[in-house]
């Protein structure tokens, strides 16, 4: 790396395209929001002759013009694909946004990649490795995906590419930090006006080369004197970090015994251990200058891609089985293979319609062919059941055009081999997550864990003509995007949409509004309180009318008493002497349980008593069902005036994985929340795991206040334990609200 020819061929003007998975690297970019993904994407493009020097395309617009959401909000919110070529291979840049609220886009990039590129910042310092990217980080480190860091941003003022380096070793390699090691240095200009020296060129420490790119084009020279003691100590640091996660047991003999290793050896053992993931390079990469069309560092992190990463061959496939469940052998990555597809993103351009983009495992994608498209059902999501991972849709259906995207191209592809992708239009069944495999041997991938929404945000349509979008404008919006659930909660009567945070909820309302032509109205969040009796009452219900012809005419008395949680409604009839006639008691059922539907004291309903059925009276000609019914509701009602009414909450078991630092800061937060700390216990990487039960009418908003308590460092879980009497003073204030709104 750095010592090979820079053959390359760009890619403007028509698609790039892979004829075998040999050719083919899928990179992840990571980072923090503003880190410079997008722009590092654009960089590389120019140098690859993808973009001009303006970063437009052959039609004039720019790459980075993906979506007028991101254009509006000046960040990324969804997951891009930029296919380029270089040295022979075609790059997937998946292009991923670093604001928590967008994680599910972040998953669906890991889905499609075979390596990861974090991205991180000189300007933000450790802050930009904090949180999401070191759990990221994790993440991959878990399944195996090899990493390289790229630092950006060496222009700002205090930038320290050196420092910012040993950061990275200690955040990313806290196993081994001798794994995480730059590969090259800076080469520091003359210093500007405010003393800071700018990154002109960057030191090879294997080939010992200057790459110098301050006079706009990458020259190659020998290095100065003054600069070897430099580069030797950090050379001799890189030599030892790959020696020791060789697979040539001897080389570290050789080295240790004073045998000069040659640079051949060293790059192709660099690269096999980056590819299997035990070593982790750290480059730096700017934008090109002015009058310039290669970015500082951009060739080098292209031959990184091409040389080090793995191709699609080296990346294991997810498990399959059967939509029945059963398992089938792990297919592998051979465009001759059986059709294992998956579609890792589903959006709506306004030209084109429905865009899936998929990621082919296994065989070869043509247009025009039909495929089977299995997956998780989204259904049980509508209904508020959970992630829809319970039951599975099926349909047959015929492939659309396959195309390449670039900025808001689409350019024509003839097939897709396995280990590439591309964007399918039109495929009316297939949502994010499904797989297409062959019609008559239909298969289904494991699916990847996506987070749980836990910001809720109750919705009305705006207008009669809202209403009438707004369940298909929600189906395909949830359809699109997994990290959101659409509940209708059957206890509040109130439609919820659950996002990840604020700006994950804006972008749902703004695609609402704009892609589907629908606009609603943000109404309070209700949680699911319920009403009981705190001691025995009786109640008596009379109903008697008489307005000529037939009168309604019940009488009934009852006795209610509490019963442990979880009981629900109890009805006994302990008649006697036929006080009440025997075909009106079910009547008097009906009226009571109809009444403890709608509550007794604040609309919420009744629950866990028992109600006992101890006397009335009937006449032979004006009682009815409907009489009966009534009695039993004002029965009802009359003891629970009589009585001391609890409300009860419900309560869930919220888990909070924070990093040490915050810990104190959380529980006191949930301390304030009325939330009862059952446990704490450590996890890995410096973190906490804090266990609590937290009232659910305090918790509507804790996605949002975790993420600033914590720095963005924490993330939780929330599971319905459940339902207590609330504090009379808090249950008053509902009370109170209750009676305004009546």
């Amino acid at each position: 790396m750095g010592d090979k020819a820079n053959t390359h061929s760009g890619a403007a003007g028509r698609a790039a395209t892979a004829g075998h998975p040999t050719s083919v690297r899928n990179v992840v970019l990571v980072g923090h929001s503003g880190a410079g993904k997008t722009t590092l994407v654009e960089a590389l493009a120019l140098t690859t002759g993808a973009v001009n020097r303006a970063g437009r395309v052959e039609d004039g617009t720019a790459l980075s013009d993906y979506d007028e959401i991101e254009h509006r909000q000046h960040r990324s919110v969804q997951l891009s694909l930029v296919p380029l070529e270089w040295g022979g291979c075609k790059i997937n840049l998946l292009d991923t946004p670093g604001y928590a609220d967008f994680v599910g886009e972040l998953r669906a990039g890991l889905r499609a990649a075979d390596a990861a590129l974090f991205v991180v910042s000189a300007a933000e310092g450790v802050e930009g490795i904090a949180g999401g990217p070191r759990a990221v980080w994790e993440e991959c480190a878990a399944v195996g995906m090899p990493r390289a860091i790229v630092i950006t941003h060496l222009e700002a003022a205090r930038a320290d590419f050196e420092e910012m380096a040993r950061a990275c070793a200690e955040a990313f390699g806290a196993d081994d930090p001798d794994a995480v090691l730059p590969l090259y240095l800076p080469l520091s200009g003359a210093p500007a006006a405010d003393g800071h020296l700018p990154v002109t060129g960057l030191i090879g420490l294997l080939t010992q080369r200057v790459y110098d790119y301050a006079n706009g084009a990458r020259e190659e020279r020998e290095p100065d004197a003054a600069l070897l003691p430099q580069i030797d100590e950090a050379r001799n640091r890189l030599i030892e970090g790959i020696i020791s996660e060789s697979e040539d047991e001897t080389l570290m003999d050789r080295y240790l015994d004073g045998a000069e290793i040659d640079v051949t050896t060293l790059v192709t053992d660099l690269e096999k251990a980056v590819a299997r993931g035990v070593f982790h390079p750290v480059l730096a990469a700017a934008p090109a200058s002015e009058g310039s069309t290669t970015g500082l560092g951009t060739v080098e992190l292209l031959e990184l891609i091409t040389g080090g990463f793995p191709t699609p061959l080296e990346h294991p496939v997810p498990a399959v089985t059967t939509p029945q469940g059963v398992s089938r052998p792990t297919p592998v990555c051979d465009p001759d293979g059986p059709l294992i597809a998956e579609v890792v993103k589903t959006a709506s351009d306004p030209y084109v319609g429905r865009l899936s983009l998929v990621r082919v495992f296994s065989g070869t994608l043509r247009p025009d062919e039909t495929v089977h498209v299995s997956g998780h059902d989204l259904a049980d999501r509508a209904l508020g059941n959970g992630s829809g991972n319970g039951s599975l849709h099926e349909a047959d259906e015929r492939m659309g055009a396959l195309t390449a995207p670039f900025g808001k191209q689409q350019r024509p592809l003839a097939e897709c081999v396995a280990g590439d992708l591309a964007c399918v239009a039109k495929l009316a069944h297939a949502e994010t997550g499904d797989t297409l495999s062959a019609k008559d041997s239909p298969l289904l991938m494991e699916p990847w864990d996506m987070p749980d929404p836990l910001l809720p945000l109750a919705i009305e349509a705006h207008s009669k003509a809202d209403d009438d979008k707004l369940s298909q404008g929600l189906a395909r919006l949830v359809a699109e995007d997994p990290t959101m659930r659409l509940e209708q909660n059957q206890d509040t009567h109130q439609l919820v949409l659950w996002c990840l945070g604020e700006a994950h909820a804006d972008v749902a309302l703004e695609r609402l509004r704009n892609r589907y032509g629908v606009q609603v109205d943000l109404v309070p969040h209700k949680v699911a309180l319920r009403e009981t009796f705190a001691a025995r009452s009786a109640g008596r219900g009379r109903h008697v009318k008489q307005s000529g012809g037939h009168g309604q005419f019940a009488i009934c008395e009852i006795e209610v008493d509490p019963l442990p949680g979880g009981r629900g409604i109890e009805f006994v009839d302990k008649v006697v002497g036929g006080a009440v006639p025997r075909q009106f008691i079910p009547s008097v059922e009906k009226g009571i349980r109809a009444q403890a539907a709608k509550g007794v004291a604040t609309g919420s309903p009744l629950v866990d008593v028992r109600v006992t059925l101890l006397d009335g009276k009937a006449h032979s000609v004006d009682s009815s069902d409907a009489a009966f019914q009534t009695a039993g509701a004002l029965a009802l009602r009359e003891a629970a005036a009589d009585a001391r009414i609890h409300l009860l909450e419900p309560v869930a078991e919220v888990r909070v994985l924070v990093s040490d630092a915050y810990v104190g800061a959380v529980m006191s937060d949930l301390s304030g929340r009325r939330g009862r700390v059952v446990g704490t216990e450590q996890a890995a990487g410096g973190r906490t795991l804090i266990r609590a039960e937290v009232p659910e009418i305090e918790i509507s908003r804790y996605a949002i206040d975790l993420r600033s308590l914590s720095h963005g460092t924490a993330r939780f879980s929330r599971e319905y334990v459940r339902h207590e009497p609330m504090p009379p003073q808090v249950a008053e204030r509902i009370r109170d609200k209750a009676v305004q709104a009546a």
